[in-house]
């Protein structure tokens, strides 16, 4: 009768609910991908961040944005890879 007694206490255990981890949902990633430098577009970037939060999107929030520059480099704008966005690679 032990042995049984036993046996039914480990399979107790073994069902009582353990509290659950909460995992950390990801955030969408939106890719910003200009040939100027930052400072000249300015005005864009700040209105690309305006439209996103009017659809309910806040930078940070709930929501990532990777920028990319080619700093009117043709040659950086032709090595871009939309993986590397998405990667996290420069």
């Amino acid at each position: 009768m032990r042995r049984r007694d036993f046996i039914a206490g480990i399979g107790g255990a073994a069902a009582w609910p353990l509290p659950a981890r909460a995992q950390q949902q990801a955030l969408p990633v939106v890719g910003f991908l200009h040939n100027s430098s930052p400072e000249a577009i300015a005005r864009l970037v700040e209105a690309f961040r305006a439209g996103l939060s009017q659809i309910g999107f806040i930078e940070g929030r709930n929501v990532v944005i990777e920028y990319r520059w080619g700093t009117m480099k043709t040659t950086a704008c032709r090595n871009w890879r939309p993986i590397s966005c998405v990667a996290g690679l420069p």
